[in-house]
């Protein structure tokens, strides 16, 4: 059986995907029972997944530091 895991395994909170996959968490727990053609559907979506959640990350980590320091 395909399987996109490449056991970097973290779900980002602002999409919901895993870091390292790009699936949800209802596909992983699911995969198994999934045959291979809905297999295939899922990870042709992958690479926009993963792409998408990239710009995401950087758009929080860029936005953070970005604004100014506040003094304690």
């Amino acid at each position: 059986m395909q399987t996109p895991c490449i056991h970097l395994c973290s779900l980002e909170p602002a999409t919901g995907f895993c870091a390292g996959c790009g699936r949800t968490l209802q596909e992983i727990g699911s995969w198994v029972s999934y045959s291979d053609t809905e297999r295939r559907g899922i990870m042709a979506l992958l690479p926009a997944r993963l792409a998408s959640a990239a710009a995401v990350s950087n758009h929080w980590k860029t936005g953070l530091s970005s604004r100014p320091e506040r003094p304690l």
